[in-house]
């Protein structure tokens, strides 16, 4: 938990930013508003969190769901949210599918790319972590290591 109460704010950018969204253009807004909105918006956070954790109580899990969090609205008479908010967690979902298969995509790619090379991503990953190219031996008295890639007794590199 958070060590001072000061810690449970929201960050002030953040919340500055979705006012300037919120309001038509001209308007200003005095550091005292914005700090009030802060702090309002930071209660409201914990109080819906701390609702949507009675509610994953009741059904006996410790991890916070969506379906929970609109539950907790429902919970504190914020029930005419819950639309939109349904709307947006569906937004959020389809576009973290959208992103996880552009990744997936990008990986079948590399490995395409890495197979038509005729080398494989873990020769890749080991050769940049011994620092030598895929299938490469580095010359002696390159890189402070002799031929074989090994130093002598004393730590200096063999001698060819």
């Amino acid at each position: 938990m958070a060590e001072k109460p000061e810690d449970l704010n929201l960050p002030a950018s953040v919340v500055t930013r979705i006012m300037k969204e919120a309001i038509p253009d001209g308007v200003a807004v005095s550091k005292e508003a914005r700090q009030a909105i802060s702090k309002a918006a930071s209660v409201f956070v914990l109080y819906c969190t701390a609702c949507a954790n009675s509610h994953a109580t009741k059904v006996k899990r410790k991890t916070l769901l969506g379906a929970d969090v609109l539950a907790a609205m429902g919970d504190m008479e914020f029930e005419h949210f819950v639309p939109d908010l349904k709307d947006s967690l569906a937004a959020f979902r389809k576009d973290q599918q959208e992103k996880k298969e552009t990744a997936a995509e990008r990986r079948k790619a590399a490995q395409a790319a890495a197979v038509g090379t005729g080398s494989t991503s873990g020769e890749a990953d080991s050769a940049a972590t011994n620092g030598q190219g895929a299938g490469t031996v580095s010359p002696a008295g390159e890189n402070g290591m002799g031929a074989d890639g090994r130093a002598d007794e004393d730590g200096n590199p063999d001698e060819v």
